[in-house]
């Protein structure tokens, strides 16, 4: 039965996200809940003003539906994963990561409901949002560590100490870690099913991560989240008729940081989340260039929009992109895989 449970949150998420669509749209159309286009973008997104936004509430709640049913399902069934959930530091983990990944959500909505309600285009201010991004964060983290986490695992070494000594330096630097990975998916959505299609590949290999090290609660959240991200792709790809928004992108921002902190492997969303963080880097490159030569690197940051200014088609730059992604996917499942590290 347990290797159906993954099967169910996914089908689950899938249909509800999916379904959700029908009554979502027209519901934010009514609410005159549209997307702002930036002058600073390419003006071909021009034709994109005007379509809702926010719609990352149909991912989180697919996803919620997905999750609970499934392990209810387990419990009633008395599957392994029931028994894992009646561990603390199993259960706290799973908790912990889905309340954090809402909270980020609650704070991309209130970015796309100042947006969008109040016509700020900028939303929050990014002092605002860090803050409250960082605050979010270091409470899951303390989470973390009620729940019993003394110890990191990094592939090829081990697992490492962070309850003392060196090994203290782990937690500021988890809690950059998840402000970073958050943000940068943030970062990712900008062309039509892009953010999802990524996040797809990476929600699968985290649920094949999980699955392979027997934790089989962050195995049916991660297909939680697959299942969510197709069924926003119905609504999502291009032409997209409705848009995540910072709802559903910090959302899912905060479910990968989750999903990587649950198997106790958060290095390896370096590799598993390799395309955000290229992504990120080269905002900051650009933003870094230009500050010294007054020119830019790309011919417009994130990355996606260089290729987009260079002719290439968004269809194309998604299906590169998510190539991308999972070249970074397959090599961070090699050492759970091939050297159980």
């Amino acid at each position: 039965m347990d290797k159906w449970i993954p099967i169910i949150a996914a089908a689950l998420s899938f249909g509800v996200t999916a379904i959700l669509g029908f009554v979502v749209i027209p519901f934010l159309k009514k609410l005159n809940f549209g997307q702002t286009i930036l002058e600073i973008g390419p003006k071909w997104h021009k034709q994109k003003e005007g379509t809702p936004t926010m719609g990352g509430i149909m991912i989180a709640i697919g996803l919620v539906v997905g999750l609970v049913i499934a392990c209810v399902t387990a419990v009633i069934a008395k599957t392994e994963l029931a028994l894992q959930l009646k561990e603390r530091v199993h259960f706290l983990r799973l908790l912990a990561g889905v309340l954090m990944a809402f909270l980020m959500g609650m704070i991309g909505f209130l970015d796309d409901y100042i947006k969008v309600v109040k016509k700020r285009n900028l939303g929050l201010t990014a002092r605002q949002k860090t803050f409250f991004q960082l605050l979010v964060s270091a409470a899951y983290l303390a989470t973390l560590a009620f729940s019993g986490m003394t110890t990191t695992n990094i592939p090829f070494v081990g697992s490492v100490a962070i309850d003392r000594g060196f090994g203290l330096i782990f937690w500021p630097i988890a809690l950059m870690f998840i402000y970073g990975f958050t943000n940068a998916v943030n970062l990712t959505d900008g062309l039509d099913g892009l953010a999802s299609s990524v996040t797809l590949v990476v929600a699968c290999t985290f649920m094949l991560a999980a699955g392979k090290l027997r934790l089989l609660g962050i195995n049916t959240l991660a297909a939680a989240l697959a299942g969510a991200c197709v069924g926003f792709i119905v609504w999502n790809a291009k032409p997209a008729k409705l848009f995540m928004g910072d709802t559903g992108s910090m959302f899912i921002g905060g479910m990968v940081v989750a999903l990587s902190f649950g198997i106790d492997r958060p290095i390896l969303l370096i590799l598993a989340g390799c395309l955000y963080f290229i992504e990120a880097i080269s905002v900051m490159l650009q933003v870094a260039y230009f500050k010294k030569t007054k020119k830019r690197l790309f011919k417009m940051a994130p990355l996606h929009h260089h290729f987009e200014m260079s002719g290439w088609s968004e269809e194309k730059i998604v299906l590169l992109f998510s190539g991308i992604a999972l070249v970074g996917c397959i090599l961070s499942l090699l050492p759970i895989y091939l050297f159980n590290s």
